[in-house]
């Protein structure tokens, strides 16, 4: 093993850990019980007079990492960091003593320490807590970065994301921020009557969607498993067993490129209510997006992507064929054969794989002219079949089905059909994707009879809709890239 070298201020803060042992005192520290976190006394006593906080003499208790220090003789300043932001604490020998003030003198910028004391206001009128006491809590064997560079390099921001949320405070927001939107969505699904469930992680079966899966092996069984791809099929079999609305917070597993917006290990919830379809979706997808915004941000009104948007209900709802149709004049509607859209394919210079159909053409269309161009939230619907094979058809042109997806300032967000129950129609459309695998479409779904067996004691019409939680999370928080939003995202090695 390779002997690590130190820099010159490793060195010193080691030195100094050792006179901490020396004298007695947990270089690595104990418990210490805080009273008051820094946002709390900030909320407390604004306002409140020099005069007013001496005769009220309130006693606190806070911790934190030292971020600033400043000393002038007898006199010390400094500024720690606890969970919400920093305050300042003012430190005098007379008051806690001379063994006290040299472990205050000796103490480092990233130190923790805990300070019992009580509230005052400075000349300069910040509200501070003068140290009746300073307890030494951890030291920091490493110096923090230089203050107003933080960590430059984004890689290494996400590499050492400890380092981040000590530095940035923008990180520090959108790291509590995520819970927020994640608790905004639970209480709005269970107010409406949705039980929160969990399903589970290794699947024998791929299925639920079009991705390429990660595989594993269970020794104890000795079989090959799939990190789940989607939670679907299990969710729906709940809805069979007469759940009525079920959903689920949950991580997926994608073994696929890495971007702005996609992420190997990623959250979802999908949600799925017996007796509703496409519409009822719309509309709950709109309630939990608008609701999350309100609840979050406190407006509908948001910047993104240098787009103003909104997010209030009454989202736009467009066909895909109308949206086609808008942006290039072909109508896929229309009673069109397969060489005829081959034909407008090659003249719009969309290449045409081995496995597609119709309806693959009219979705290659869509994701060329239309989806970047979407700014304000917009429901398109109406999907080809090829590309749905979880959803019902459309009774009036059975080419297409019953589905849409969400999408905002041009990424999508939200998918949702009315779920196929016929287990006729749903075996059939397995065995297609069982041909496409054959031709080559690594993201084709396998044949999960047991799904089909559940499908024939009776799925009620049902509404189903999934939606990514990082996806909203960045919106929300004006991020652009997905690593922003999850605190540690997949890198390459070093």
């Amino acid at each position: 093993m390779m002997e690590r070298e130190f820099s010159e201020q490793e060195l010193v803060r080691r030195e100094k850990a050792k006179a901490l042992a020396d004298a007695g005192i947990d270089p690595f520290g104990q418990r210490f019980d805080i009273t008051h976190f820094s946002s709390q006394i900030k909320e407390e006593f604004a306002g409140k007079t020099h005069e007013e906080l001496e005769e009220m003499a309130v006693p606190v208790k806070v911790a934190g990492r030292i971020m600033t220090k400043r000393r002038k003789g007898k006199v010390c300043f400094m500024h720690i960091q606890d969970r919400d932001g920093q305050i300042q604490i003012y430190v005098r020998k007379d008051v806690i003593g001379e063994e006290n003030y040299e472990i205050v003198i000796k103490s480092d910028i990233g130190d923790i320490v805990g300070i019992e004391g009580t509230v005052f206001v400075t000349n300069t009128g910040e509200l501070s807590v003068k140290a009746g006491q300073f307890i030494h809590l951890t030291k920091a064997l490493r110096p923090l970065p230089e203050k107003y560079h933080g960590l430059s390099d984004v890689e290494e921001r996400y590499r050492r994301r400890y380092v981040d949320l000590i530095m940035n405070e923008e990180a520090r927001k959108i790291a509590f921020a995520r819970p927020k939107i994640i608790r905004s969505i639970q209480h709005f699904l269970d107010s409406k009557g949705y039980v929160e469930v969990e399903t589970p992680v290794l699947n024998p079966i791929l299925g639920g969607a079009a991705a390429r899966p990660f595989t594993t092996h269970h020794n104890a069984l000795d079989m090959n498993f799939y990190l789940r791809i989607a939670t679907e099929l299990s969710l729906k079999r709940l809805i069979v067993g007469g759940m009525d609305a079920v959903y689920e917070i949950g991580r997926l597993f994608r073994n696929e490129g890495m971007d702005r917006t996609h992420n190997p290990e990623f959250t979802t919830i999908e949600v799925y209510k017996a007796f509703s379809d496409l519409e009822g979706m719309m509309d709950l997808t709109e309630g939990i997006i608008s609701n999350a915004a309100m609840e979050v941000c406190g407006t509908y009104e948001l910047e993104y992507k240098g787009h103003q948007i909104s997010l209030a209900p009454g989202f736009k709802r467009v066909s895909m064929t109308d949206a086609i149709k808008e942006k290039t004049g072909i109508d896929f509607a229309e009673e069109l054969t397969f060489d005829q859209a081959k034909a407008f394919a090659d003249e719009h210079h969309i290449e045409v794989e081995a496995h597609f159909g119709y309806g693959h053409i009219v979705n290659a269309f869509f994701e060329k002219y239309v989806e970047e161009t979407i700014v304000e939230p917009t429901f398109v619907y109406g999907h080809p079949i090829e590309i749905s094979p979880l959803a019902k058809k459309n009774m009036q042109d059975p080419r297409f089905t019953q589905r849409f997806e969400l999408f905002i300032c041009g990424n999508e967000y939200a998918n949702a059909f009315t779920e196929l129950n016929d287990p006729i129609d749903q075996y059939e459309r397995f065995s297609n994707q069982l041909k496409e695998k054959e031709l080559g479409n690594d993201e084709a779904n396998e044949m999960d009879l047991d799904y089909v067996e559940a499908l024939e004691y009776g799925l009620p019409p049902t509404g189903g809709m999934g939606m990514g939680i990082d996806r909203l999370v960045m919106l929300l928080t004006g991020q652009e890239s997905i690593r922003e939003v999850i605190l540690f995202p997949h890198m390459k090695n070093k």
